[in-house]
C-alpha cells in the first residue's frame, strides 16, 4: 500500500501551519548558513520525497527540481535512496510557495516518534541538526495548531504508506540508539501537547518533562558562541543576539 499524489494533496491541505506564529526561526539560523536557512538549502538538509509526491510537486508549481549531487555525501544519499522515493531541492527561502512546500518541509526538524509498542506519541527532532536548527533549542515556540496538523497529517499518511510507517518505526528505534550511547534523554512534544523525554537506556520508558529541561545546544547555548559562530562563518555578527524583537511577518512574507 503506497500513499498515490492525490493523498499528498490532501496532506498539503490539512497541513499548512508554521511552527511559530510569532517568530521565523530561519532568520535565527540563516547567519550561521550563508544567509539562508538550514532547512532551506542542500547544503545541510536534501529534501527526499516519494515519487508520488514529486508527481504532485511537479502538477503544482516549478519551485522544485531534481537534486544534483555535488560531493560524495550526497552521491551517497542519492544512492541509498529507495526506488520509491529521489532526492529534490527548490529554489531557496526567497522563492518559497508556503502552498508548495513539500511534506518534508512541513515537518523539519521534526519527525514522528514511536514507542517500542509502535505508539505514535509524538514529535522527536532530528539530532544530526542540533548546532544549525534554532527551534531544536527553542521547542516552547512550537504552536499547538501545528502540533496537531503535524499528528492529524502523519497518522493519514501512514493508514495510506505502510512503507512511510516502517521508515519512522525505525528512525525511532535510531533514535532511541543514539541517544543512549550519548547517555541523553529523547525530547519529545507530546501529540496532544506537553513535553516528555525518553529516558535513555531504559527501554524507551517516557517521563514527563519541563521544556526548562531542554537546554540549548550548539551555537545557541548563549549570545556570545552564537556571534562567535557567525563570525566564523564569515557573517557579520553585530547586534544579533539569540532573543529576536522581530516578528514572522519582518522576515518574507510567507504567508
Amino acid at each position: 500500500m503506497t500513499a498515490k499524489a492525490r493523498d499528498y494533496e490532501k496532506l498539503y491541505r490539512r497541513f499548512g501551519a508554521s511552527i511559530s506564529d510569532t517568530y521565523d526561526c530561519g532568520r535565527m539560523c540563516a547567519p550561521l548558513n550563508g544567509g539562508e536557512p538550514v532547512c532551506c538549502t542542500t547544503g545541510h538538509a536534501v529534501p527526499i520525497v516519494t515519487n508520488q509526491e514529486w508527481k504532485l510537486l511537479k502538477k503544482r508549481s516549478d519551485l522544485w527540481s531534481k537534486f544534483t549531487p555535488y560531493d560524495a555525501a550526497t552521491r551517497a544519499i542519492v544512492d541509498d535512496l529507495p526506488d520509491n522515493c529521489r532526492a529534490v531541492e527548490c529554489k531557496g527561502a526567497a522563492a518559497c510557495e508556503r502552498q508548495n512546500r513539500s511534506l518534508a518541509c512541513r515537518a523539519f526538524p521534526f519527525f514522528p516518534y514511536f514507542t517500542k509498542e509502535k505508539e505514535l506519541v509524538g514529535m522527536a527532532y532530528y539530532w544530526l541538526f542540533e548546532d544549525r536548527c534554532w527551534v531544536i533549542s527553542n521547542l516552547h515556540i512550537v504552536e499547538q495548531a501545528y502540533i496537531e496538523e503535524f499528528i492529524a497529517s502523519y497518522e493519514y499518511l501512514f493508514s495510506k504508506d505502510e512503507d512511510e510507517l516502517e521508515a519512522f518505526l525505525e528512525q525511532s528505534v535510531s533514535a532511541r540508539r543514539v541517544f543512549s550511547r550519548w547517555n541523553r534523554p529523547i525530547p519529545l512534544i507530546g501529540r496532544d501537547g506537553g513535553y516528555f523525554k525518553v529516558l535513555p537506556k531504559s527501554g524507551g520508558k517516557i517521563s514527563p518533562a519541563k521544556v526548562s529541561e531542554f537546554k540549548p545546544l550548539g551555537p545557541f547555548v548563549s549570545n556570545k558562541a552564537y556571534r562567535d559562530e557567525i563570525e566564523i562563518e564569515g557573517g557579520d555578527p553585530k547586534g544579533k543576539t539569540l532573543k529576536p524583537d522581530w516578528s514572522i511577518k519582518d522576515w518574507w512574507n510567507h504567508d
